[in-house]
């Protein structure tokens, strides 16, 4: 049986091998603020800043330090680098048991370390059903995913969007295509040397631009190509017979996870095609049913990409900052909702 049959939503990210490889390339571990919790079922980080995270505490931290409680290091239950939902205390068949005891020991290692707070990002639905039975904070926010509805092929696609949509899309098509871009798949069995430095290169060149330190390395990628064969991929853009760009993924059983993307050249129509047309056909063509192409990004939902909630879960050792933190939440919470109601006038769909 292969791994994209046995696989669930998300858990690739929490795989042995997936958080192997980040330490072993030094990825994670001492010196990145990323310092793994042995002896807890489930993958637990002791972190001295929120980098890396995708749920964003900077407010809480700043609102702790002015009360005179220590915000770092805090424990994190996450999937390093990676804002996809999935498994975090219920994993590998494990119950709502084990699940609500293994809760109980990330509590009593935050008291007996004399932490002041501790978080659990990217929930999945089982994991949201034992913390909801709980004392700890709920939270949730909004990416934007894409849902296969058993499309033909990408034209099947498109005649489900209004006219203007279907009209924009075409068109921005059309533009790498006149300039000569051509664009190819390769999963992780089929990757060269070659391959892996243009995927690392493009990786680095993204986070320089914004000014992100690139927590991912050669090695990181090169491992991962290795221990997850047809469930990591590449979609490179070549122009005059150069690979100048490539978008990286992952796959599972019934999705596609877009995870980074780079150019070494100045060019913005190749970015669209290369993380979202090029994913959304190749889901189609392997009858995948929900594409993930990332955190945040009111763009994505002209092209087809619609709301869906993530969720998170926030522990407290003190009163006053966990008050603080709910009454935070509730009007979050509210203005999330009404962020939702207007992010629905802007669906591409006819219907």
């Amino acid at each position: 049986m292969s791994n994209l049959e046995v696989s669930t939503a998300g858990s690739l990210f929490v795989d042995p091998r997936f958080l192997q490889a980040l330490s072993e390339n030094h990825c994670i571990g001492p010196g990145t603020g990323w310092n793994p919790v042995e002896g807890i079922d489930a993958p637990v980080f002791l972190k001295t800043h929120s980098h890396g995270e995708f749920v964003f505490d900077w407010m809480w931290a700043r609102a702790a330090g002015q009360a005179g409680i220590r915000w770092y290091p805090k424990l994190l239950v996450a999937a390093p680098f990676s804002p996809v939902t999935g498994p975090r205390l219920v994993r590998d068949g494990s119950s709502a048991d084990h699940a609500t005891k293994t809760l109980r020991q990330i509590e009593e290692f935050c008291v007996d370390a004399k932490l002041s707070n501790a978080g659990i990002n990217f929930c999945a639905s089982l994991d949201c059903e034992v913390l909801d039975r709980s004392d700890w904070l709920a939270r949730f926010d909004w990416q934007f995913h894409w849902e296969n509805r058993g499309y033909r092929d990408f034209d099947d696609f498109l005649s489900t969007l209004k006219r203007k949509a279907r009209k924009n899309i075409r068109a921005e098509r059309r533009k790498p295509a006149a300039q000569g871009w051509h664009f190819r798949w390769v999963d992780g069995s089929q990757l060269d040397e070659a391959s892996l430095a243009l995927a690392h290169r493009c990786y680095q060149t993204t986070h320089a631009l914004y000014g992100n330190h690139p927590a991912l390395n050669f090695g990181f990628f090169s491992d991962i190509a290795q221990h997850f064969g047809e469930q990591f991929l590449l979609c490179i853009a070549t122009l005059e017979d150069q690979d100048l760009a490539a978008a990286i993924f992952f796959r599972d059983q019934d999705r596609l996870y877009g995870r980074y993307w780079g150019s070494l050249v100045e060019t913005k129509d190749v970015h669209f095609e290369t993380c979202y047309y090029q994913g959304i056909d190749y889901c189609i063509r392997h009858g995948l049913k929900w594409f993930e192409p990332g955190a945040q990004g009111e763009h994505k939902i002209r092209r087809g990409f619609l709301p869906q909630a993530t969720h998170s879960y926030h522990w407290f050792a003190s009163q006053q900052l966990k008050d603080a933190v709910e009454d935070y939440l509730r009007r979050e919470s509210a203005a999330l909702l009404a962020y939702r109601n207007d992010l629905d006038t802007l669906s591409p769909y006819a219907e």
